[in-house]
């Protein structure tokens, strides 16, 4: 069956969309006081990356507004998490790493927030998991396809 009354696909979109957003609020209350989920997460790209980007380089990396990438760097820039200096070949860009103190406040975030991830992981099995990763990566892929 395909079409708009396909209850596998309307089912499987159902749960992500669930999992997602129970996934958000526990991650969300776990982290220290003051940051967001889109603030970890920009940290964690950076430190991970260990390459500066621009705004709109992170901008499309999350699937967010420039404007709603702008809001997170300010928050971000506020803290003393990230560095932002002008992109010395186009003077109108600017350049985004993250600082000693953003590192400091990613590893916070994930010390905060591994055991529910590791519990979680624990509870449904890690070859269960090691099973899902692949479908789940390619529905992203798919997805991401689909955008451009």
């Amino acid at each position: 069956m395909t079409g708009s009354d396909d209850p596998l696909s309307v089912a499987l979109f159902s749960e992500m969309f669930m999992a997602d957003q129970l996934a958000r609020n526990r991650l969300s209350r776990a982290l220290p006081k003051g940051m967001e989920l889109s603030h970890f997460s920009v940290l964690n790209h950076l430190a991970r990356s260990s390459e500066e980007k621009s705004p709109a380089q992170l901008a499309r990396v999350f699937h967010v507004t420039r404007g709603a990438m702008t809001n997170t760097l300010n928050r971000l820039e506020w803290a003393g998490h990230i560095h932002v200096r002008p992109d010395w070949d186009d003077a109108r860009r600017k350049m985004i790493s993250i600082s000693p103190s953003g590192k400091r406040a990613r590893d916070a975030a994930i010390a905060a927030i591994a055991p529910i991830l590791a519990e979680t992981v624990r509870e449904i099995g890690s070859d269960r998991v090691r099973q899902t990763l692949p479908v789940i990566r390619e529905l992203r892929l798919r997805l991401e396809s689909d955008e451009g």
